[in-house]
């Protein structure tokens, strides 16, 4: 793994943590390969839950480092990600199965925000700062954000921010839905592992199939995901994980699940 994006696995927990904060985390082509490769290893260990992303340094991220992205752009006519590998923005390829909680501070910026709009809970510290700057490059937000910007955040909000630039801070990405919580700096990974740390505690199934089944609505219509509720249920009601859940509930105990 890249030292440009940091792995740590604690317990049901992967830890994935932006390493570049002489650069303030931009991306290159090399970063950028890296955090798909997390995500791979992620979806890969059936021990893992959850995924929790974060950053070292004062800045989550200021998005693409253009200079270097830009060639391989040119060159290679894609996104500058492994094809077989898990796109953690979802524009492309493969598509992931485990949730991912995101933990923002300081700069977020372009490719961050995407980021954010792609993953499942996203909190904030005090006093970040973000912006969804392409227009003043003299490109577009192509990491998925004309498509999630007017789905999660109204057209009106959506459209006053990727057609301007202009910066907002936490309090309005709150107001808009980009992120669910603000915190305070130092409280900001302790919340981010707590918020892992209930999702893990669930079955893990029951997680996956509740993650899978939103994220068909949103690709393919809810006629389309609704077709699957009834048979996914059938399935979730054979697990082991289905009979502790019941047992628990029965006995007035916490459930222990196990993924099976």
């Amino acid at each position: 793994m890249s030292e440009l994006i940091l792995t740590e696995k604690k317990g049901p927990i992967l830890h994935i943590i932006f390493n570049r904060p002489e650069e303030r985390n931009a991306f290159n082509v090399e970063m950028l390969f890296a955090l798909s490769r997390a995500y791979d290893q992620m979806e890969a260990d059936p021990t893992i839950r959850v995924g929790l992303v974060y950053a070292n340094g004062k800045q989550f991220t200021l998005g693409l480092e253009l200079t270097d992205v830009a060639e391989f752009l040119k060159k290679e006519k894609r996104f500058p990600l492994p094809v077989e590998s898990i796109n953690p923005w979802g524009t492309s390829g493969r598509r992931r199965t485990k949730p991912v909680v995101v933990a923002v501070h300081g700069m977020c910026i372009t490719l961050g925000i995407e980021l954010l709009l792609a993953s499942d809970i996203r909190i904030a510290a005090k006093r970040s700062v973000f912006a969804q700057v392409e227009v003043q490059r003299g490109i577009f937000p192509f990491g998925g954000g004309t498509l999630r910007w007017p789905a999660q955040c109204g057209w009106g909000n959506a459209m006053k921010y990727i057609l301007t630039g202009e910066p907002f801070e936490a309090e309005e990405a709150l107001r808009i839905g980009i992120i669910q919580e603000i915190v305070e700096k130092n409280e900001l990974v302790s919340r981010g592992i707590q918020l892992a740390e209930m999702i893990a505690a669930q079955a893990p199934l029951g997680v996956f199939a509740t993650l899978k089944s939103a994220m068909d609505s949103v690709e393919f219509g809810e006629s389309k995901a609704a077709e699957d509720l009834f048979p996914q249920l059938l399935s979730l009601m054979e697990t082991k994980d289905a009979e502790e859940g019941l047992a628990s509930f029965v006995e007035k105990r916490k459930a222990v699940f196990q993924g099976n």
